[in-house]
């Protein structure tokens, strides 16, 4: 199967319109942009955490700050890939459809965490562990609601992902108009987004195919990722912006992961050069082009330092670590580049299978990048002091709103229960009501776990964290 451009670019939306305005000169994903960074969502992304839920610090990056890394770094992407296509004279890529992908992508970037609940990628696994434990205890209508539910309902729970609830976000609960389309964002745009084409019953870590990592949408969108696919023409197979979109992603957090740790103190100058230069990351090494390339991130980073040190600078290791890490974003981002030329029949064939970071000699300096922010950082005392007090926080909000979202306009309504959900968000249970009309019990069920989790996902750390405190009294 051959992707054709013209198809992938579909600027059709699941609501169609016609612009009131004739001097509206925009194109339909310059439209999205707009409608992206005036949306409350995107807003929220401010308080949300990257590394650290709710540090007060004005160094240290945010949702909302490594949304818009991830943006730049997709749109130049884009920029870049299309040139050198148009210069190869690659058949159809033009300057329109350079300027639509770069347009696209950088749209991709700004929402592509839009659905990540509070605390980072913990709150993700906070949600599925919570179900995993609690599940069989859930009662819908007197019924149990592990026996009600059907595999592939609770292996969307117990898979929770922040990817596919960016999907539901933008196409169902963002109420910009209507109840239905939510943001009403292209299909390519959509489909961008959409990292992993499979369902919560097709994951298999272990295939080899990136398709199938994880999750990319629940049951309750499954139509509209069928009909997002159809019109782009990629069927169950990678949207080809959606590997750009992912490695800007990679190089923006396994750079800003380490510069973060710095800052912080958390990884000082020396270690990163001793990490660096560790025969646990040569032996990976497949051919002596990427041991050069960890050789000489080494050496650019003590040559950082060097200039640093004649300059007088404090913190001279935090300040050459910060002027090193631009280096190696370029370095990622042209190695990139080159990947998706290399690879672009495969990747409009469908046929490639891993990241584009995967296939280029800067592979193990990148995944040496992420596990020396993963031991620094992310398992620092902390960080893992924090994701107790946060496990508390998802814990109990989980909890709370689930079982009062299972008993909303039922005989088994306690005041409590119908106190809470007057108190969460209106929009969100007005589409959980519409979304069960006429449905079964088992669908029912579903849609109403959905509403827990759509609220709990909608907070900001801040917001959850003060609701936790307030609903403990």
């Amino acid at each position: 199967m051959k992707f054709t451009w013209q198809q992938l670019l579909c600027a059709e939306r699941e609501r169609s319109y016609i612009s009131a305005n004739p001097l509206d000169i925009r194109t339909e994903f310059r439209k999205d942009y707009h409608r992206i960074i005036g949306s409350a969502s995107f807003r929220r992304l401010q308080d949300k955490a990257q590394v650290y839920p709710l540090y007060r610090g004005d160094f240290v990056r945010t949702r909302l700050t490594h949304s818009l890394e991830v943006s730049s770094f997709a749109g130049s992407l884009g920029n870049t890939i299309f040139r050198r296509l148009i210069d190869a004279k690659t058949p159809e890529i033009d300057e329109l459809v350079r300027e639509n992908c770069a347009d696209i992508l950088e749209c991709a970037g700004l929402i592509h965490d839009i659905g990540n609940p509070p605390f980072g990628h913990f709150g993700e696994f906070a949600i599925r562990q919570w179900f995993a434990d609690n599940l069989s205890r859930l009662e819908f209508k007197g019924k149990c609601a592990d026996e009600l539910l059907t595999d592939r309902m609770k292996a969307d729970f117990l898979n929770f992902e922040g990817n596919a609830q960016a999907l539901r976000l933008l196409s169902r609960l963002h109420c910009l108009i209507d109840m239905e389309t939510g943001m009403n964002l292209t299909f390519a745009l959509l489909n961008t987004i959409i990292k992993y084409p499979t369902n919560s019953l097709e994951i298999d870590k272990k295939c080899g195919n990136i398709c199938r990592k994880k999750m990319g949408y629940y049951c309750s969108e499954e139509e509209l990722f069928r009909k997002i696919t159809e019109k782009t023409g990629v069927g169950n197979s990678r949207y080809p912006l959606t590997f750009i979109l992912e490695s800007a992603d990679d190089i923006a957090y396994k750079t800003a992961d380490l510069e973060d740790a710095a800052v912080k103190g958390l990884l000082p100058f020396a270690t990163l050069v001793e990490e660096l230069k560790s025969e646990k990351y040569r032996s990976k090494c497949r051919t002596d082009e990427e041991a050069a390339e960890l050789e000489n991130a080494a050496d650019a980073l003590l040559h950082s330092k060097e200039s640093a040190d004649k300059f007088g600078t404090r913190d001279a290791g935090v300040r050459a670590i910060s002027r090193w890490i631009v280096k190696m974003q370029n370095k990622l981002i042209y190695a990139v580049a080159d990947a998706f030329c290399d690879n672009y029949e495969k990747i409009m064939n469908g046929e490639l299978n891993e990241e584009l970071l995967a296939v280029t000699n800067v592979r193990v300096l990148a995944d040496a990048f992420s596990d020396i922010a993963y031991r620094y950082a992310f398992r620092s005392a902390g960080i893992v002091r924090d994701e107790l007090s946060e496990d508390a926080v998802m814990g109990f909000l989980l909890d709370k709103i689930t079982r009062a979202a299972l008993a909303f306009d039922t005989e088994n309504m306690r005041g409590y229960e119908r106190d809470l959900t007057e108190v969460l968000s209106e929009n969100y249970l007005e589409i959980c009501k519409k979304s069960c009309e006429g449905k079964s019990d088992a669908e029912q069920c579903y849609r109403r776990l959905l509403f827990a989790t759509d609220c709990v996902c909608g907070m900001t750390d801040g917001y959850a964290k003060e609701f936790y405190h307030t609903l403990r009294g």
